[in-house]
């Protein structure tokens, strides 16, 4: 497996912080966003590369593997009882059959005395997706231990969040019931919006002459695109908030959070000689 500097994938320094890391990512995401760079596979395959990097170090486990044992992170503690979500299946290492080490295989303990059933071991997971990805509720098929899960994703649910699986853990033994799945959920931040709690942040870029003159502009929303009305000699940096246009509320039908925008005002440039000489002109009209 070749060594990808994840560090130098995001531009930080080995000791950067976690505000550090997650802002390097943003940008980085933003600059190669398949919605900005349509058709173009070296921009596609960055964006994967620095989603794969933010992953590493936005893991306070993973990233010290990755520090401790560089492109061989992945099989350090191998072995170990985990699972991993790659965006496709779970990987094939699964827990260790618990009772069947326990057991040898064999028709039952202590020279096959009757024993008590017991409970199988509860099983744990990770499921990594997209902010997008939770934006609606929706279904999702698992693969876990060659067996396929449908799972309900709730529209809402939170960065570390879990949810339990009854009965979808490893089997029993003797007899006894099965333990439970929990699903850890990974949300991993969007480019283009910052989620706190139910309300979304966002920049907005405006033009220079709607910013000075008003008019309207369309904005994004997870929702769909809308258009919001521009004051004229709207200032730079100008924050406002779209009521109902944020995240949903967890288990709470209908109930969104805002989005909260800030205009950011951007100057024309490449001008044309008459267009300098228009501002030329406009310049000497304010000195008046």
């Amino acid at each position: 497996m070749s060594y990808i500097d994840y560090y130098q994938v995001l531009g930080v320094s080995k000791n950067a912080s976690e505000a550090e890391i997650k802002k390097a990512y943003r940008n980085q995401a933003r600059k190669y966003h398949p919605d900005v760079n349509q058709g173009n596979k070296e921009a596609e395959r960055k964006f994967k590369e620095v989603n794969e990097a933010y992953e590493v170090l936005s893991n306070t486990e993973k990233r010290s593997k990755y520090d401790q044992y560089g492109s061989n992170w992945k099989n350090a503690g191998a072995g170990g009882d985990s699972f991993t979500y790659d965006g496709e299946g779970f990987d094939s290492q699964y827990f260790s059959d618990f009772f069947n080490d326990l057991f040898g295989g064999g028709g039952g303990f202590g020279g096959g005395r009757r024993t008590r059933s017991t409970r199988g071991e509860n099983m744990v997971a990770e499921l990594e997706l997209n902010l997008r990805d939770v934006y609606q509720t929706h279904k999702r098929t698992l693969d876990i231990n060659g067996k396929s899960l449908r799972v309900t994703i709730p529209a809402g649910i939170d960065d570390g969040q879990k949810i339990r699986l009854k009965g979808q853990g490893a089997p029993g033994a003797f007899g006894g019931e099965k333990g439970d799945l929990y699903i850890t959920f990974r949300i991993h931040p969007d480019p283009v919006f910052e989620r706190k709690g139910a309300d979304l942040y966002a920049d907005v870029s405006v033009d220079l002459y709607t910013a000075l003159l008003g008019g309207n502009i369309e904005v994004e929303t997870l929702g769909g695109n809308v258009k919001i009305k521009i004051k004229p000699e709207t200032a730079n940096g100008t924050k406002m908030r779209l009521r109902g246009k944020g995240f949903p509320v967890y288990k709470q039908a209908d109930d969104f959070g805002d989005l909260y925008i800030t205009l950011k005002v951007v100057l024309p440039t490449d001008l044309s000689e008459a267009e300098k000489t228009l501002f030329t002109h406009l310049a000497e009209l304010r000195k008046k």
